[in-house]
């Protein structure tokens, strides 16, 4: 029994002797293989990584450096890359502008996957990408200039880059390019043909704030890269608006965005809790909705619209947003609507105190144009409209008693000035307005209390130190009715002067001064009339004033 253990043991041995040196050689022939494959990693990965390049973005691709370690498996690392695709336009010489260049890379992956076909990275780590889309004007010659690629060999799992900048070019003249700089970029792969899943953190330059943002991005499309989808949202947090001069408050805005690189909508919400004017100071609540479309041919930004409430009013805008060379920023260029707004709500941005100079409804049309620049907002801003107030209420009792006492007189009632306790006289104002360098301008406006009304023309300083306003006032009494005692008697005789077409009174007035001590009077060295007896009655007068 023992011996035909032995017998069938020596049996087996035999055939395992016999297979030995074939497993040997071919164990042989694998390390072999490996090794040589090792020994050669360098000049094969980088043959790989440029052939993986050319055919993802059908493009020529160069490289400058390339290098391979054998620690802890294959660690790779390489500068100077870059992925063509143009006629550079700026070069004096006929040469190509790379789409995409990067300054340095690295990544890491182990020997099975060195391996395999086709290889595979978990993640590959860039600083200094750039991304330089050309003007769609050069899509032609980007389709000529395009390499037809070959096969993708290796799979790459994840982007994370580095100080990555983005810039959307144009021939336009007097345009400047579109451009991004982003300081951490995440990119992960969601499967063959399919986009990129990203995040990215970019600090925003004017006004300076944090900008986080998520979304998708491709598939590329190498014979128009502008047209490669992306779609998103972002969140803007910590805006600083003090960077912008002549207003400040802190900003946040969340929106999502959607399109093609070279033209994106954008909706999306801002709020500022703590907005003012540096001529007034005064904080206020600013919150906008608003639907944006980026053109990346140009750089421009189109709203259509903006809704912004200031307290309890709303302003409509719609407009655009230019970016330009000279001088060089934004220049943005608006419709401005205000309907069924509150006077006090817009006039608490330009007030220091905590109760504005009146209240009342308000409509309001203008036209917005801020130029860029480092000069205060208000030397900037360029504005052409015209607006209605109604029912308006000054908050100043002092200026609202002379208004109830010149609506009283103007109607003839000026015995029950001293004794009348009546509700306010509410005011109306309407008129055409233009601004410009901080200087406002009213070509025609006109004020109205019950029994008077005031046409004007003149200019006032945003910053309040120059009044200048000239016109007449219209009062349905006549000057007699207008006062009591022997003043009326006195005035009785130069009623017929003053009368329009015989009836009420009309005098020339002025307004002049400053925002804090402004000064009306009757304005006859202005308008001279023919009759010199309208000028002798001045004195007799005062007593309106």
């Amino acid at each position: 029994m023992a011996q035909g253990k032995n017998s069938a043991r020596r049996r087996v041995w035999a055939r395992r002797k016999l297979w030995l040196p074939a497993i040997g050689f071919f164990l042989l022939i694998i390390g072999s293989a490996v090794a040589f494959a090792l020994y050669h990693a360098e000049p094969i990965l980088r043959s790989t990584v440029i052939q993986t390049l050319s055919a993802r973005f059908q493009s020529k691709v160069e490289l400058d450096g390339f290098h391979v370690s054998m620690f802890k498996g294959l660690q790779v690392t390489g500068e100077g890359l870059r992925i063509f695709g143009e006629i550079d336009p700026n070069n004096h010489e006929p040469g190509i502008q790379p789409i995409i260049e990067v300054a340095q890379f690295r990544f890491s992956m182990k020997i099975g996957e060195f391996l395999r076909s086709p290889m595979k990275v978990n993640t590959v780590y860039l600083r200094g990408l750039r991304l330089n889309l050309p003007p769609s004007e050069q899509r032609a010659d980007l389709r000529r200039m395009r390499s037809q690629g070959g096969q993708v060999k290796i799979i790459v799992e994840n982007f994370v880059a580095d100080d990555a900048h983005l810039i959307i070019n144009t021939l336009r003249q007097g345009k400047l390019p579109l451009e991004f700089d982003i300081a951490n970029l995440r990119m992960v792969r969601t499967g063959e043909g399919k986009p990129l899943r990203f995040e990215a953190k970019l600090t925003n330059p004017k006004p300076v704030g944090q900008i986080f943002s998520t979304g998708y991005f491709g598939p590329w499309q190498p014979d128009n890269p502008r047209e490669t989808p992306l779609s998103g949202s972002y969140s803007f947090t910590h805006a600083d608006l003090s960077t912008i001069k002549g207003i400040g408050g802190m900003l946040s805005s969340n929106g999502k965005y959607r399109g093609v690189l070279e033209e994106i909508e954008v909706n999306g919400t801002t709020d500022t809790p703590d907005f003012h004017l540096n001529i007034g100071k005064r904080h206020v609540p600013l919150h906008t909705e608003f639907h944006a479309v980026v053109d990346g041919t140009s750089g421009d930004t189109f709203l259509q619209p903006v809704r912004a409430r200031i307290l309890n009013s709303w302003v409509i805008a719609r407009g655009s947003i230019i970016k330009q060379k000279d001088p060089q920023g934004h220049r943005i260029r608006l419709d401005v609507t205000v309907e069924n707004g509150k006077i006090d709500d817009l006039m608490k941005l330009a007030s220091k105190s905590d109760s504005p100079f009146m209240s009342g409804a308000i409509h309001l049309k203008t036209s917005f144009d801020l130029s860029p620049g480092e000069a205060d907002v208000t030397d900037r801003l360029r504005l052409a409209g015209d607006f209605m107030v109604s029912d308006a209420d000054f908050n100043d009792e002092k200026i609202q008693d002379k208004i109830n006492t010149l609506s009283l007189r103007s109607r003839g009632k000026a015995k029950l000035v001293k004794t009348a306790t009546q509700t306010n006289s509410l005011s109306d104002l309407n008129g055409t307005f233009s601004l410009n360098k901080g200087l406002m301008t009213f070509p025609d406006l006109q004020f109205q209390v019950p029994g008077t009304l005031v046409s004007l023309s003149g200019k006032y300083s945003i910053d309040g130190a120059q009044f200048d306003f000239h016109g007449t006032a219209r009062m349905d009494a006549t000057l007699s009715r207008m006062t009591t005692g022997w003043k009326s008697i006195l005035l009785k005789p130069v009623d017929p002067f003053f009368s329009k077409n015989g009836a009420g009174t009309e005098v020339p007035i002025k307004i002049t001064g400053t925002k804090s001590s402004p000064h009306f009077a009757l304005d006859f060295h202005r308008k001279k009339d023919p009759n010199q007896d309208r000028e002798k009655t001045a004195v007799a007068l005062t007593g309106l004033q």
